[in-house]
Order: C-alpha cells, then structure tokens, then sequence
C-alpha cells in the first residue's frame, strides 16, 4: 500500500488520484502536466482526498519523482499562488522543493498534503489549529497522542456542525412545504 508524504501530517507514498480536493464537477477531468519526458501527461483528479492513503511522511524522503509548478498545482488543487505561498510562509506546509531557478517545484507529497489540508479547512478548524498540527507532525511519533487530540476535538465541533445544520434543513423543509402548500390552494379554489 502507497502511503502519501502530506505535509504537516507525515510520512509514506502517494496515490494521486485519491489525494486532491477537487469540487465534484471536476472529478473526472484531467490536467496536463509536463513531466521529465517533456512531454504533457494528463492526470486524472478525484474528488475525494486521501483514499486509503497516509498524511504522516513530512520527511519527504519518499520516491517521488514527477514535480509540479505552482500554476500546475493551482490548476489541480483550485488553490491561488498567493494562497500556496502563504501556506509555506505560515508553516502550514513543509519546505517545497526548488528547481535551479529558485521556482518552487511541488511533488506529490505536496498535494497529498494540500489535500489534507483542505479536509480540514471544510471542518473549519482554525488555520492556527493547522498550523499547530503541522509542527506537532514535523516533531515525529512522540506527538501522536496530541495530534489525535486535536484531530478528535475538530470531529467534536464538526458533529456539533452536522446537527445544526440538521435543525436548520428541517425549519427550511417545513419553509418550503408552506409555500408550495399556499401556491396548491388557491389553484384548489379556482378549479370548482
């Protein structure tokens, strides 16, 4: 089994397919990258991140050889440049690779990482939280414990999340059969 390198979250291989968050409609769309070959290669996207794959190599010892620019991983992440940038200024990501031109070269461990994080930025945790995650992870093994923590209090907040909105579908339900019921009478009494 490949085990992706996803920064702030550890070590392992990748699956590109399984680790970008990607909106549905573009699950099964493909990008055009340029590999070592020159060459463009298509490469598929998925919509769901980290499929049976492993956030937890921030190393970045792994085999990974195909690398990305920064317009290529906006093209497949939806992430702007800035946003990517900030990212490693902040901590958020690991050191990104960089080619002989001082161009930031992104490998898959990258994307598996940026896919993580965009899981947890759908939770609504605090960039603050994943950043602190992040340095939890660079620390290695002796922080697992606190990063499940961390990890089990956001799961808290987002049941909590799921329930709310729950309460909130059911009051735009009952909103919505009103409606429809008002429109259904007056047709009612103009048919006799």
């Amino acid at each position: 089994m490949r085990m992706p390198w996803v920064h702030p979250d550890g070590p392992g291989r990748y699956e590109h397919e399984a680790r970008m968050n990607i909106p549905s409609s573009r699950a099964n769309a493909t990008c055009s990258v340029e590999g070592g070959s020159g060459k463009a290669t298509p490469i598929p996207l998925a919509s769901s991140a980290l499929q049976g794959s492993s956030v937890e190599d921030m190393t970045g010892t792994g085999t990974d050889k195909r690398s990305y620019s920064i317009s290529e991983v906006v093209a497949l992440t939806g992430l702007t440049a800035h946003t990517l940038r900030w990212y490693e200024r902040i901590g958020l990501m690991p050191h990104v690779d960089r080619s002989h031109t001082g161009q930031r070269r992104f490998r898959d461990r990258d994307l598996d990482w940026l896919a993580f994080v965009g899981k947890l930025r759908l939770t609504g945790m605090p960039v603050a939280d994943m950043v602190r995650y992040a340095e939890l992870l660079r620390e290695g093994e002796s922080t697992f414990e606190e990063r499940q923590e961390l990890l089990e209090a956001t799961r808290r907040d987002v049941i909590s999340r799921i329930a709310e909105l729950h309460d909130t579908l059911a009051v735009l339900d009952h909103k919505i059969e009103f409606y429809a019921g008002a429109r259904r009478a007056p047709e009612r009494h103009s048919v006799r």
